[in-house]
């Protein structure tokens, strides 16, 4: 499924984003004025982003379509070429870079031939097994963008994705945080992937369930405290106290919470 998703995902790319690209430094231009070859060049965009062109000076390119790009020389054009028509073309591309980096995965640096999304790019993205997908963010021009690769990447939301521009830096936490920890009187205690969902007997069934010396009167989850911008308040923990006998040997699945990220779930043992 996540391959066809993939194939899909680059060839509507090829379609709607042929004509979309951004002009970034360095990039190699053609720029013809239809009937005036002496003002038709090519040309390479400095690193100031700006291009010099005969009669019309310097140009800033940066930043533009090509047809924006020749919508605007067309202007500047017009006070020495009657009714100019010009077109611009890339003819190589040598700056449009994306950066990724953050905890979650290893710092690495993408070389795109074309304009591209985040789902585009996250089809050749290695090393995210550690990464919270959910949590993920694009700065772009010293601003952050909360994006959920997750519900894009995973659950396959084609409508969370995203235009990346040159000069973007993905950063990916780890998903360290994104787990929930099960200790004590369980068979295979261990951590667990966070989900959408998550309830207490999923993860008490999920380490092996309960051992022989268990006391599943006295079960408890040590939660953080999050203010609702979802920022971490303090190191203390609430403590929660459960008594999943009711769960566990009556089926009364009003005791089976939901569990959020982070959360500590301990099974005290008991002598009988």
């Amino acid at each position: 499924m996540l391959f066809c998703l993939c194939v899909l995902g680059l060839f509507f790319a090829s379609v709607a984003w042929s004509t979309d690209y951004i002009i970034g430094d360095g990039d190699s231009l053609s720029v013809a004025v239809w009937g005036v070859p002496e003002l038709s060049v090519s040309i390479i965009v400095r690193p100031d982003g700006k291009i010099t062109l005969p009669a019309a000076g310097d140009v800033v390119a940066t930043g533009f379509t090509p047809s924006q790009l020749g919508q605007e020389l067309t202007r500047i054009l017009g006070d020495y070429v009657k009714a100019p028509i010009v077109t611009v073309t890339v003819v190589g591309i040598t700056n449009n870079r994306i950066y990724i980096s953050g905890s979650g995965v290893p710092s690495q640096v993408v070389l795109l031939t074309g304009r591209t999304t985040l789902f585009k790019l996250m089809c050749g993205v290695e090393g995210i097994v550690n990464a919270d997908l959910q949590r993920a963010s694009v700065v772009r021009n010293g601003e952050k963008l909360n994006v959920d690769v997750y519900d894009l990447f995973i659950d396959g939301n084609i409508k969370a994705d995203i235009d990346l521009m040159p000069d973007d830096i993905l950063f990916f936490p780890s998903n360290e945080l994104n787990k929930v920890y099960v200790v004590g009187a369980v068979n295979t205690p261990r951590a667990i992937m966070f989900r959408d969902g998550l309830r207490i007997l999923d993860v008490i069934l999920e380490s092996g369930g309960f051992t022989k010396f268990a006391k599943a009167s006295a079960v408890s989850i040590l939660r953080k405290k999050f203010d609702e911008q979802g920022n971490e308040l303090s190191d203390d923990r609430v403590r929660i106290k459960l008594n999943l006998d009711d769960l566990m040997n009556d089926g009364e699945l009003e005791h089976n919470i939901s569990l959020q990220r982070g959360d500590y779930v301990l099974v005290k043992e008991g002598m009988f």
